[in-house]
């Protein structure tokens, strides 16, 4: 078993329950880890072997450029799709993050962290 983990993922999107939200939109950060049996990459040197690091981003901005009202759905989304489309993944572990949340303080950051298995 291995993992594989994509850091700081830089989005800009249009999350929230506020109409604002929705029309300003808001920075964002992700932050992804999956789980595989690596072992047959780590022997072949093939990424057809592997988890495409790719396409693992490439989910996450395609789940993030779909609005919601919760970072919590969003977050379950992006999990679902990486197992719909990666077969080899067996654990996904994300978090999504709004800098600068609208929430009437100095807050640097909300974030939801959702982890499920295969």
């Amino acid at each position: 078993m291995g993992t594989i983990r994509l850091k700081n993922i830089k989005i800009y999107a249009f999350h929230g329950c506020l109409i604002e939200e929705g029309q300003i939109g808001s920075d964002y950060l992700v932050n992804l880890s999956v789980k595989a049996d690596l072992k047959k990459a780590a022997n072949s040197d093939a990424l057809a072997d592997t988890v495409d690091y790719v396409m693992l981003q490439q989910i996450v901005r395609e789940e993030m450029a779909m609005r919601a009202k919760l970072l919590e759905h969003v977050a379950k989304r992006i999990i679902d799709s990486i197992f719909l489309k990666l077969h080899i993944v067996n654990e996904v572990k994300v978090t999504v993050a709004k800098r600068n949340p609208p929430i009437g303080g100095d807050v640097a950051e909300v974030s939801v962290t959702i982890k499920m298995k295969r």
